[in-house]
């Protein structure tokens, strides 16, 4: 028992803390994503509300989709609504996510991508797709005084494509968007966000 102990319970960790921080330092030490002044900012794994303190959504931030995660992006409740697709439930707030975000983003309620509106297994997605991406290029680029084009430009640079050419679907990372235009705010001079 002594020498399992010490072999599994003490050489294994030091062997693979070793390898991770050697190999894969980032993704070992959390995926850490830093602001324009170099305080830690979230992880590029876990996503986060961009709202106010009485939970309005921020127009100047691009904004996630929907999370069933306790209050919402809470990792220590990471869970699913367990509402299936027959769920009446469900179809309510799917109906009044719609409005609302079409309503935010003065557009069409029909023209609103589905991830807008549906929450991830996890409730801890940081990923919106292109299309929800593009909803809100508008209503960003207005709230922050920047040409339209420019705010695209960062869009696209943030937008990730197939895993491997064929995995999943091109995704646009909320959390490291917003850093982005961010840190373009604090280039420019203006004083940083709270988000």
């Amino acid at each position: 028992m002594l020498l399992l102990t010490l072999v599994l319970g003490i050489g294994y960790p030091l062997v693979m803390l070793g390898i991770g921080q050697s190999v894969f330092p980032h993704q070992a030490n959390g995926s850490v994503v830093r602001a324009a002044d170099g305080r830690i900012a979230g992880s590029e794994l876990i996503g986060q509300r961009f709202a106010d303190a009485s939970g309005a959504p921020l127009p100047e931030y691009f904004q996630p989709r929907p999370s069933a995660a306790g209050d919402g992006y809470d990792a220590l409740a990471s869970a699913g609504s367990n509402l299936g697709p027959e769920s009446e439930e469900l179809a309510l707030q799917i109906e009044e996510r719609r409005h609302a975000v079409a309503s935010f983003n003065e557009v069409p309620a029909s023209e609103v991508p589905t991830d807008a509106v549906t929450a991830s297994g996890s409730g801890l997605d940081p990923h919106i797709s292109p299309a929800y991406a593009a909803l809100q290029v508008a209503r960003v680029a207005e709230a922050r005084g920047l040409p339209v084009d420019v705010v695209t430009t960062i869009v696209s640079a943030a937008t990730s494509s197939r895993d491997a050419g064929y995995l999943g679907e091109s995704r646009v990372n909320v959390v490291e968007l917003n850093l982005a235009l961010d840190a373009l705010a604090h280039s420019a001079g203006d004083p940083p966000r709270s988000g």
